[in-house]
């Protein structure tokens, strides 16, 4: 995992469930089939509603159609993203689609908890409400060991909330690499 990630970041608001996130349309697809795989990141947050997406303006694409990358590297979420069902697909499609850091004011316990251990995405907490300060398409730079994210528009600079006791099972890359990591499994 780099510690440091510069990108430009998609905003999205509160209550971004896991079904907006991958809708259930395209669970048909397999995980485990890299010629599948991708088609995930494909459709990561195509079923955020065009008010939510990218406020304030809305109808800014996450990953553009007939596209596997997304432009952005961060997202900048409001309160309870990843609320909703238990599917682990939701933070694979948004790492299949390149990024690899939200940063949110909360999680869903379970999305937070897929994200890590699945080593997709690195969830992390801001005590802030940023998505009133940072626009889609906005420059940022987040130093995850520092805790802190700069916004390069206005050069202000966040306090974001330390990773804690995951920040361990997040370095190592999920939570199987961690256990291979510290002996629990061979």
């Amino acid at each position: 995992m780099e510690t440091i990630i510069s990108a430009k970041a998609f905003v999205l608001g509160d209550n971004i469930d896991t079904d907006q996130i991958i809708p259930a349309e395209y669970l048909s697809y397999n995980p485990a089939d890299p010629q599948e795989r991708k088609y995930f990141s494909q459709y990561a947050l195509s079923g955020v509603p065009s008010s939510s997406s990218g406020l304030p303006g809305g109808n800014i694409r996450f990953v553009q159609e007939e596209k596997f990358t997304a432009d952005f590297g961060v997202i900048i979420a409001g309160r309870n993203f990843g609320c909703g069902s238990s599917r682990e697909h939701a933070p694979l499609a948004i790492a299949e689609a390149g990024c690899h850091l939200v940063v949110a004011e909360s999680y869903a316990r379970i999305f937070y908890r897929n994200s890590i251990n699945g080593g997709y995405l690195v969830p992390i907490e801001t005590p802030r409400r940023l998505i009133e300060e940072i626009a889609t398409g906005d420059q940022v730079e987040v130093d995850v060991q520092a805790g802190q994210l700069k916004h390069f528009p206005s050069g202000k600079t966040y306090r974001l909330s330390a990773l804690g006791d995951v920040g361990e099972i997040v370095q190592a890359g999920g939570i199987f690499e961690y256990a291979r990591k510290v002996g629990m499994l061979a």
